[in-house]
Formats: structure tokens, C-alpha cells, sequence
């Protein structure tokens, strides 16, 4: 018997030829098709299985059931490699993600950016500021803690491909079980799904290991991008951060509550970055945030502010 999937693959040419992969979770009720889409953008290395949980929910919420889209950047998942490696940068990526919403007709779809992905929503609002409608920044804001960047330089493109999936499992769990302790062991086999593509059954690198090039030429702290976040101030504004983050300060949300006029925030417990939008605490934040949106109560407020 055939495996049938709640999902199906698009794939797509970006507008310098390369070949880009996107997964779609259509709403399983069709008489709800007129819920505003997600679009949603993973990490710097990660690919779409990120939003696996999220995705599902979402598109089979009984009476609320919305198309979600999940993205894999040029050099991830399973989208094409870039011959040039300089290529990935945001601004890049956030026009690869804007030729999407065009050739789907998406304007006015919810962005759910995890970290990288938020940087993009945010390069976004500020080259297209009617493309999207409201907006969650998972464990991301205009300021990057340098803690976090040092770690994640530390690693990327340096992690070894386990042979087995047991392997990988092990591995995932080894590098995050302390920022994550809200995390059951049985759930590390799921992760390492996410971030290793499979090759002949076994596990194979998830992104262009020469990513990690484009993090060697920083010089320095990322500079701030407040300018780009106050281009997100006609959006409905979640933001998620993981209690032990070390990329998303809590002083730099209260910054950008103070900066926001339609801001929400949740902490996630018990995780660090980025956060894994698989508990069904959080997929009900994020859900109740859109279905507010849709219901307008966010628009009167934004004109109250």
C-alpha cells in the first residue's frame, strides 16, 4: 500500500536558476481555506522538518485548520547547493523567500522565523512592508548575544556525520541535553531527523557545510538590526524565547516591547535556542496569536496604540 503523506513537495527555481524545495501542509478542511497562511523560515543551518509539529497542528486544528508552508533555504534541506558559498547571506535568502510568496500568491501570510528566519522577516518588512501579515520571531530580535554567535561559529560545518541514526540521535542529544532539559530522550531520535538529510538509509549532511564560511569572515559582533526590526511595527508581533537562550537576551525583548505597538511574548521552558515548537504549550500560543490576527482583534488594537 502506497505511504501517504499530510504534506506535498514543491520545488521551485529562484531567480538565479537554482533549485529550491518547499513543503506544503494544505488545511485539511477546506471550508477553512480562507485562514490566512504561515510561512515559515528555520535557522541559520536548519531546514522545514524543523516545523514538522508546528506544521501539523496548525493545518488539522479542528475549525481553525490553515495551509502551512515550510521552507528550506538555498544549501539546506533539500534544496540545491550554491556553487557560491558567499550566497548565503539574509538578504539572499529573504529574496528567495519573496519569489516564493509571489509564485504562490501568499501576500498577507503569518511569517513564524526562527532564528535566521527571523533576521529574514525582518530584512522582509523592510524591502516589502505589505507582504506579510503578523509575524513570529522564534528566540531572535535586532540583537544577537555574542555567547551564543561564538557557540554556534564554534560548530557549524565541524560536526561530524554519524554513521547510524542511533548515532545521530546520540550526538543531537549530546550538544543540546543542557540547554534543553525539558527535552525526553525519546524525542532526540525525531531531532536528528530534522537536522541530517537521509542518504541510502543513513543519516547525510543537512546543509552546505560551507555555510560555516560565512560565519568565519565576521569581524566582530553582528551589528544590531533595530532599524530592520522597526520595520515590523505595522505587524502583529509574538516573540518566543527559550529560557536558557543564549542568542535572545530578556532585556532585549523588553526592548522590543517598548518599541512594538502589538507585542506578545512567550518564555518556553526548559529549552534553549532555538526552541523546537513541538510542545503543545507553545503550538497553542502560537495558534491562539493567529487566530486572533485572523479574527481583526489585533488591527483595532494596532490603531489604539
Amino acid at each position: 500500500m502506497p505511504v501517504t503523506h499530510p504534506y506535498s513537495d514543491i520545488t521551485f527555481t529562484a531567480r538565479d536558476g537554482l533549485r529550491l524545495h518547499v513543503r506544503h501542509y494544505p488545511a485539511q478542511n477546506k471550508s477553512h481555506q480562507n485562514r490566512r497562511p504561515v510561512l515559515c523560515l528555520p535557522g541559520l543551518t536548519r531546514n522545514g522538518r524543523d516545523f514538522t509539529d508546528l506544521a501539523l497542528a496548525l493545518s488539522s486544528r479542528p475549525g481553525e485548520e490553515r495551509d502551512v508552508f515550510t521552507f528550506d533555504y538555498r544549501g539546506r534541506g533539500l534544496s540545491e547547493f550554491d556553487t557560491n558559498w558567499r550566497n548565503y547571506n539574509v538578504p539572499a535568502e529573504a529574496f528567495d523567500v519573496l519569489d516564493f510568496i509571489t509564485m504562490r500568491h501568499l501576500n498577507g501570510a503569518a511569517i513564524v522565523g526562527t532564528s535566521r528566519g527571523g533576521l529574514i522577516a525582518m530584512v522582509m518588512a523592510a524591502l516589502q512592508p505589505t507582504v506579510m501579515g503578523p509575524v513570529v520571531l522564534n528566540d531572535i530580535g535586532p540583537v544577537i548575544e555574542r555567547s551564543g554567535l561564538a557557540r554556534i561559529s564554534a560548530y557549524v560545518g565541524r560536526i561530524p556525520v554519524p554513521g547510524t541514526w542511533p548515532e545521530a540521535a546520540k550526538l543531537v542529544k549530546d550538544m543540546n541535553k543542557r540547554a534543553f532539559p525539558a527535552v525526553p530522550d525519546s524525542s532526540w531520535d525525531k531531532v536528528a531527523r530534522q537536522w541530517f538529510n537521509e542518504r541510502n538509509g543513513r543519516p547525510a549532511p543537512g546543509f552546505d557545510l560551507k555555510i560555516g564560511n560565512t560565519l568565519s569572515v565576521l569581524d566582530g559582533p553582528m551589528p544590531a538590526m533595530w532599524n530592520q526590526f522597526a520595520c515590523l511595527k505595522r505587524h502583529p508581533l509574538l516573540v518566543l524565547r527559550g529560557e536558557h537562550s543564549d542568542i535572545l537576551s530578556a532585556a532585549t525583548v523588553e526592548d522590543m516591547r517598548r518599541r512594538t505597538p502589538v507585542f506578545y511574548d512567550h518564555l518556553i521552558k526548559g529549552e534553549g535556542h532555538a526552541p523546537l515548537l513541538a510542545d503543545a504549550v507553545t503550538i497553542g500560543v502560537i495558534a491562539g496569536f493567529l487566530d486572533s490576527c485572523d479574527r481583526d482583534q489585533f488591527e483595532q488594537l494596532r490603531h489604539s496604540a
